[in-house]
């Protein structure tokens, strides 16, 4: 199979999709690897590290799309890529069709077999692609809340750990997976005083028994929400429903009960945003303000760490892009490899109920 990993060409994307290694264990299989000229440079990967590993260097995306049997990518198609994307070509890495139509129609118009990092369901039904970044964003979080809370940046002026005398940041996650997890472990090593919701008592439970004594665990219904929302310096985002968009706990109106200078880390915004006012930003123009809270939405947060982000990511994919170069679209469709939960989008027809039910629609048998 020929395997083609183009550069990333989404705003403020450092990451690439595949180590030097991973190019040597395909080309040891007899498998062809072709890498766009730079696509590792933004994480510390020159051309030279892949061609040593076996690959072949091509000029430009244009010509891995064109000749790849097998795309490998980070994040989802922009623009520009729509039209080099042909009928049974495949395509792995990392879509939100739930939070983005005009994607989502381009990949049903193309005809390809769009496989999403994000849906992947392992033996265990982990989520095992979506988890590396979900750590990266979870921990980035309360790092660039931290930063967008100082007052020159139009925040409240608040030290997260507070001093002596004078009491640390209060702080609402809402969701208690993998991203609100991780954000509540960086958030307590800082000292914060932190609050973390979710629906399900019995990761509340886990939770309280992991978490430091100044993590706190809530059941999220509405009056929680909005009691927490009111007493917060910084509302880290990290609800998750996978393949699916997620739900709005905060509405635009309670932006009113909030802190003026607080400030909403909606890590969400990939799959439409768990905050009503949220909409996707970029690493160039991170933040805006509404009703004087300031919202930092930025769809790729991990890439602004290409170098971490792109090792804890290809660590995780390796082992799927091997397994699918080695079966093919059609040998995946007809098993029962975790591999068929991540297909969301083949030959011209949505088959992921999440994404269908995003768009009103019902989705299609996968035959």
């Amino acid at each position: 199979m020929i395997i083609g990993v183009p550069r990333e060409v989404k705003i403020d994307e450092y990451r690439v999709a595949m180590l030097p290694v991973a190019v040597e264990m395909l080309t040891q299989k007899g498998h062809k690897v072709l890498i766009e000229s730079g696509a590792g440079l933004g994480s510390g990967l020159a051309d030279h590290d892949y061609l040593c590993a076996g690959a072949e260097m091509v000029a430009t995306g244009a010509d891995v799309f064109a000749q790849a049997d097998l795309i490998v990518k980070v994040k989802e198609p922009q623009a520009a890529e729509y039209e080099h994307i042909r009928p049974g070509q495949m395509l792995f890495t990392y879509f939100h069709f739930a939070a983005n139509r005009t994607l989502t129609d381009a990949m049903v118009s193309s005809g390809s077999t769009c496989l999403a990092y994000e849906t992947l369901r392992d033996e265990k039904g982990r989520l095992p692609l979506l988890t590396p970044m979900s750590e990266v964003a979870g921990r980035m979080s309360i790092q660039e809340g931290a930063k967008y809370l100082e007052k020159p940046q139009m925040g409240r002026g608040i030290l997260l750990g507070g001093v002596p005398g004078v009491a640390p940041a209060h702080i609402t996650i809402l969701g208690g997976g993998i991203v609100g997890a991780n954000a509540a472990r960086i958030a307590a090593g800082f000292q914060a005083d932190v609050a973390i919701l979710d629906v399900d008592l019995d990761r509340l439970r886990y939770l309280d028994d992991v978490m430091p004594a100044n993590v706190n665990t809530l059941y999220s219904d509405r009056h929680n929400i909005l009691e927490q929302i009111e007493r917060a310096d910084l509302v880290i985002g990290a609800v998750l429903i996978p393949g699916a968009k997620a739900p709005q706990l905060v509405r635009a109106e309670d932006l009113k009960r909030m802190k003026p200078g607080s400030v909403i880390i909606d890590v969400a915004v990939d799959q439409g945003g768990c905050i009503e006012t949220s909409h996707p930003t970029t690493h160039s123009e991170p933040t805006y303000v509404i009703d004087e809270v300031v919202h930092y939405c930025v769809a790729n947060m991990p890439g602004a760490v290409g170098r971490t982000s792109t090792f804890a990511l290809c660590n995780a994919t390796l082992p799927w892009v091997l397994r699918l170069a080695e079966m093919g679209a059609s040998e995946v469709i007809n098993s029962t490899n975790p591999l068929r939960s991540a297909i969301n989008i083949h030959a011209g027809k949505i088959v992921h109920s999440g994404v269908a039910s995003a768009f009103n629609q019902a989705a299609s048998p996968l035959i």
